[in-house]
């Protein structure tokens, strides 16, 4: 079962509602999404995160991806990944990892597909059919639309939420308090602050957040100060999470080793897709640190990748669902996995169709893309 051809769709849309966070204010936003195609017809779906200029992505999976591909036989998976992984000149990281992922995710569907297994059990799945989430995110936002949407994730039944935060300390403390008490004790929180400070007011902000029964801080500081992870997780009161913005397994294992962080976050999209991030789980599991998959304002395949993953990993702590309008997610599949109008007690469901389990609505794709 030969590959026989890899297409690219760089995809850009405007939000209806912006999203805010310490570091900007979103107003558009972007996917790359990959279509894999064997010899024989069968088609695989994979999205890498290319959150601006898609279509630099789109020639990276043309130009030098799609060549080194065409031809090898589907099932050897992990040869591919390194093989285009040694495409790389210099450190790994960067955009080339995120086509990866768009890539190796769309493998791993057309593999499940012709296995008629859902990825879950071909990764060793753990048995679980239903899984934890919380809503994502309470934005950086004025007070009253923190307020309007906390109401609305309690409305749906969500019993785990995460805020965003942003400087200063005293603001950041002040919106954090104002969510407990509006949420009461019995309601997980989160706090997600997108790098927006230095090690001394990151402490401040965690013993806060502490003394508010926090359950995490994520992202405190800038991802590259692996040193001040490690400092700030030896003071902090509450449990660090981080690892959305690496790449491979190389570069958050001295985040895990150190337990600089209790919670790892890889964005499959950006982690080099299926195959990398499920390294990322299992040296985390060996170090006894917590699996949490980042989602983000990614799409569809993202969600049904990162919920496949979830379900094959022992340390799975809690899945992102976005409480957004997305088309990326809403629109190009049939039925959005991981959508919080699929909660049941607080869970979301994970695929049980063959590969992915989601069915992709390519005239939507076309429609979206800038190709």
């Amino acid at each position: 079962m030969k590959i026989a051809r890899v297409t690219p769709f760089p995809l850009t849309l405007k939000m209806d509602e912006p999203q805010g966070t310490s570091q900007a204010m979103w107003t558009e936003i972007s996917i790359l999404m990959v279509k894999v195609e064997t010899e024989d017809g069968l088609v695989g779906w994979g999205e890498g995160l290319g959150r601006r200029a898609p279509g630099a992505y789109a020639r990276i999976v043309e130009e030098l991806l799609a060549p080194a591909i065409i031809g090898e036989e589907l099932s050897s998976i992990e040869a591919i990944w390194h093989r285009l992984y040694r495409l790389l000149s210099g450190k790994s990281g960067g955009m080339l990892l995120e086509a990866i992922a768009a890539v190796d995710i769309a493998l791993w569907d057309a593999w499940g597909r012709a296995l008629n297994q859902p990825i879950h059990r071909l990764l060793g799945s753990t048995g679980h059919e239903q899984l934890d989430t919380y809503a994502s995110s309470i934005g950086w936002d004025h007070e009253d639309v923190a307020l309007r949407q906390t109401s609305q994730v309690l409305d749906w039944g969500f019993r785990q939420i995460k805020v965003k935060l942003g400087a200063p300390v005293d603001k950041a403390l002040a919106r954090a308090r104002l969510i407990r008490q509006t949420v009461g004790p019995d309601i997980r929180l989160m706090a997600d602050t997108n790098w927006a400070f230095d090690i001394d007011d990151a402490l401040k902000l965690a013993r806060g957040l502490a003394e508010l029964n926090y359950d995490f801080l994520e992202e405190p500081i800038v991802p590259e100060d692996i040193e001040g992870y490690r400092i700030l997780a030896s003071k902090s009161p509450i449990r660090l999470a981080a690892g959305e913005s690496e790449h491979t397994a190389m570069g958050v294992a001295s985040l895990i080793s150190s337990r600089s962080v209790g919670l790892v976050q890889p964005n499959v999209t950006r982690s080099g897709g299926i195959s990398e991030t499920r390294k990322i789980t299992t040296l985390a599991r060996a170090f006894h640190v917590k699996y949490a998959p980042h989602v983000g304002f990614s799409g569809a395949v993202c969600a049904a990748a990162s919920l496949h993953l979830a379900a094959a990993a022992n340390n799975f702590d809690t899945f992102e669902c976005m409480i957004f309008p997305n088309p990326f997610r809403d629109d190009v599949v049939r039925e959005p996995p991981g959508d919080r109008r699929t909660l049941q007690g607080g869970q979301v469901l994970v695929p049980q169709g063959p590969g992915l389990g989601v069915e992709v609505n390519e005239t939507v794709v076309r429609r979206l893309s800038q190709h």
